[in-house]
C-alpha cells in the first residue's frame, strides 16, 4: 500500500470513492486525465507541492481535446480538488501518505463570471420561434428557465409528481449540490407546464441534455441570435430576481439553489441600482456613489431566550437588538443606512461587502439592506 502510484490510486478511488457519486462519469474523466498525466506515474508519498504546482500549470497551457480550447482554470482546479481528497483519504485511511500537498498549492483564479442578459428582442424571437414550430416542450423549457431561474438539468429531472400546480411549487428531489428545493412557480410557468398536458406521474420533458443543446444550437443559428448559452437564461432569471426590489440574498439562493451565499455577491448591485431610482426620484445628481455604497451587508444572527442580536460583520461595533428577527433586522437595516449615509458624507473608507461571510455559517447569516429603510 504504501508504495502506490498515483494512477494506483486513483484506481482505488475510484472504485470505492467515485463510484458513489452523482457526478460519477465527469469524475472518472478527470481520473484519466491525471492518471494518464507524469504525474501519475510517481509514488503518492514521495509527490511534493513543486509536484502539484507543475502539473496545474502544465494543465493550463494544454487545450482540450474536443473544443480545441484551452483548459480552463475551473476544469484545472475540480481536478485539483479531487487530488486533495485522494490525499486526504491516503493519509487518514489508507495510509499511503503522510501529508496533503495539494493544500499547499494555490488554486487557478477563476476569471468573471458571464455577464451576458438576455434581451427583450431575444426573448421575443426564442419564445416565439418555440411557439411557431409547435414545440410546446421547448417554450416550456424557456419559460420556466426564465421565470424560476433552475438549472438545466434541473429542468430536465422535473416530473410530474413532484409538481403541485394549485400551490405552484416544483420539488427537486436531486439537485447538482445534492440538496432538496422547493422552487416557486410562477402563474407564467405553472401554465406553459399546464399547456404541455399534465399528468399523474412521469417526466414533465422528454429533451435529454444532449438533445435540448442540439436543439438551441440550431434554433440560434435560424434566428441569427450569437454568443447565447441556454445556462444565460439562469443567469437572466437570477437577475430579475433581484431587480424584483423585494427579495434578499438568502431568499434568493433559497430559489435559485446556490449554497455559497458568495456565488451570488455580483447581483447585488442590480437591486441598489433599481431602488436608487426609486429613492432619488430620478435625480442623477450623487446616484453613482449610493449605487457603490448602499448595499446590502451580511449579518450574524445570535438568539437567545427573548432577544434576537443582528451584528453586521463588516462595522465594528454596528448591531441591533430586538425581541424578534424582524424587528432587529428593521433597526440594523436604519443603523447601516445612518452609518453608510455619514461615511459618504465625511468620505470615509466604507468596507466592502462580505469580506468576513466566510467566517460564520451561513444558516446564521442574513442580508441587512440599508435601503430597505429608506
Amino acid at each position: 500500500m504504501t508504495t502506490k502510484t498515483l494512477r494506483e490510486a486513483l484506481d482505488h478511488y475510484r472504485e470505492k470513492v467515485s463510484i458513489l457519486k452523482k457526478g460519477y462519469k465527469q469524475e472518472c474523466y478527470r481520473i484519466q486525465q491525471i492518471a494518464n498525466s507524469l504525474l501519475g506515474e510517481k509514488i503518492v508519498r514521495e509527490i511534493t507541492s513543486v509536484d502539484i504546482a507543475t502539473y496545474r500549470d502544465q494543465r493550463l497551457q494544454q487545450l482540450n481535446g474536443k473544443t480545441g480550447q484551452q483548459i480552463s482554470p475551473a476544469t484545472v482546479r475540480l481536478e485539483m480538488s479531487l487530488l486533495s481528497n485522494l490525499f486526504e483519504l491516503g493519509r487518514i485511511e489508507w495510509g499511503i501518505c503522510d501529508d496533503n500537498p495539494v493544500l499547499k498549492v494555490r488554486k487557478p483564479k477563476m476569471p468573471p463570471g458571464r455577464e451576458r442578459r438576455l434581451t427583450s428582442r431575444e426573448e421575443r424571437l426564442i419564445l416565439r420561434y418555440a411557439h411557431n414550430y409547435g414545440n410546446s416542450e421547448l417554450y416550456a423549457i424557456i419559460v420556466v428557465a426564465l421565470e424560476t431561474a433552475m438549472r438545466q438539468g434541473e429542468i430536465l429531472n422535473l416530473a410530474w409528481e413532484h409538481i403541485n400546480l394549485k400551490t405552484r411549487i416544483a420539488h427537486l428531489p436531486d439537485t447538482k449540490n445534492g440538496t432538496r428545493r422547493d422552487v416557486p412557480l410562477s402563474i407564467k410557468a405553472r401554465d406553459a407546464l399546464i399547456q404541455l398536458g399534465v399528468s399523474g406521474n412521469g417526466r414533465v420533458f422528454s429533451y435529454t441534455n444532449a438533445g435540448l443543446k442540439t436543439t438551441w444550437r440550431v434554433m440560434l443559428l435560424r434566428l441569427g441570435i450569437e454568443d447565447l448559452h441556454f445556462h444565460d437564461l439562469r443567469h437572466e432569471a437570477i437577475s430579475r430576481l433581484f431587480e424584483l426590489g423585494t427579495l434578499d440574498m438568502m431568499e434568493v439562493a433559497a430559489i435559485s439553489g446556490h449554497k455559497s451565499l458568495s456565488m451570488l455577491k455580483r447581483y447585488t448591485h442590480l437591486k441598489a441600482q433599481r431602488l436608487v431610482k426609486k429613492l432619488e426620484g430620478g435625480k442623477s445628481r450623487g446616484r453613482q456613489v449610493v449605487i457603490n455604497h448602499l448595499v446590502p451587508y451580511p449579518a450574524s444572527i445570535a438568539r437567545t431566550s427573548n432577544v434576537v442580536t443582528i451584528r453586521l460583520l463588516d462595522f465594528e461595533g454596528l448591531s441591533a437588538s430586538a425581541a424578534t428577527k424582524e424587528s432587529a433586522i428593521t433597526l440594523a437595516q436604519d443603523q447601516l443606512l445612518r452609518r453608510l449615509m455619514t461615511s459618504i458624507r465625511d468620505a470615509e473608507t466604507i468596507p466592502q461587502p462580505d469580506q468576513y461571510l466566510d467566517l460564520v455559517h451561513e444558516a446564521d447569516i442574513v442580508m441587512i439592506d440599508p435601503l430597505a429603510a429608506a
